[in-house]
């Protein structure tokens, strides 16, 4: 009967660890796609060229569809 409650125990224990695992892997990703837009916000703010300017009014100014 101990047996049986220690391999309950290391199978809550492989569980727990397999659920963190998990939840660590997807902030890792979510984690690299805010660095990877931020890099993009901060060439937006440090591109001091005047045809940035002009890049976004073509973005604001083009139609959805």
């Amino acid at each position: 009967m101990f047996k049986r409650w220690l391999d309950h125990k290391e199978a809550m224990r492989m569980a727990l660890t397999d659920q963190t695992a998990e939840r660590a892997a997807q902030y890792v990703a979510k984690t690299e796609r805010l660095e990877q837009r931020m890099a993009v916000l901060e060439r937006i703010l440090t591109d001091r060229s005047t045809h940035l300017g002009d890049e976004i009014d073509r973005l604001r100014d083009k139609p959805i569809n």
